[in-house]
């Protein structure tokens, strides 16, 4: 039997001018607006047998501001950005202009001390590759928009360079469908 993995982008902890890697910030007033107002559409979410988060605070004040009462998972958590963490990309294009067209044109590299994209998709990839199957089972994941557009170029098996290239909005929501190597994007109404 394929599992059901339903993954939801986190709602919005500030505005797409100050998006900062490794952000940590609570939903702003407008993130939880946006998640009040979704409720309703979102309530057969709590249906999943499982229930997960990526580990910052909006994906669990996300999740739980929508019933769900998620287990935090480590391995959901955004791409180590090592030492730009806390920094927008415009600052960090400021201090370190080479370094930031390096790390957007080869997928391998991690001038900033943390993870590569490459590794970033192979952790989630291993994530979804490590689910329970059960009978039908159906998981739900609370995420960062990174975890979404990541787990699309491995379940797609898209290079990695595809990762520019997916624009994962709040509270965006898609579902895969399958087990370990062999998956599927299911597009639903």
């Amino acid at each position: 039997m394929a599992l059901r993995l339903t993954l939801l982008a986190s709602s919005r902890s500030s505005s797409v001018l100050d998006v900062r890697f490794g952000d940590s910030r609570s939903l702003d007033a407008a993130g939880w607006h946006e998640v009040q107002r979704a409720g309703p559409s979102l309530s057969h979410l709590a249906a999943a047998e499982l229930r997960y988060c990526s580990p910052s605070v909006r994906c669990r004040e996300t999740a739980l501001s929508l019933g769900l009462s998620p287990v935090a998972q480590p391995a959901l958590r955004d791409c180590d950005m090592g030492r730009w963490s806390g920094y927008t990309l415009r600052e960090v294009a400021a201090r370190e202009p080479q370094a930031v067209q390096g790390w957007l044109a080869d997928p391998r590299s991690a001038p900033h001390g943390g993870e590569s994209l490459v590794t970033f998709i192979q952790r989630i990839g291993g994530w979804l590759d490590t689910r329970p199957v059960g009978d039908g089972s159906w998981i739900v994941a609370v995420t960062e928009p990174g975890v979404m557009r990541a787990a699309l170029c491995y379940v797609l098996k898209a290079p990695p360079q595809a990762y520019w290239h997916v624009d994962a909005q709040p509270l965006a929501v898609i579902t895969l469908t399958g087990r370990a190597g062999e998956w599927s994007l299911n597009l639903e109404n």
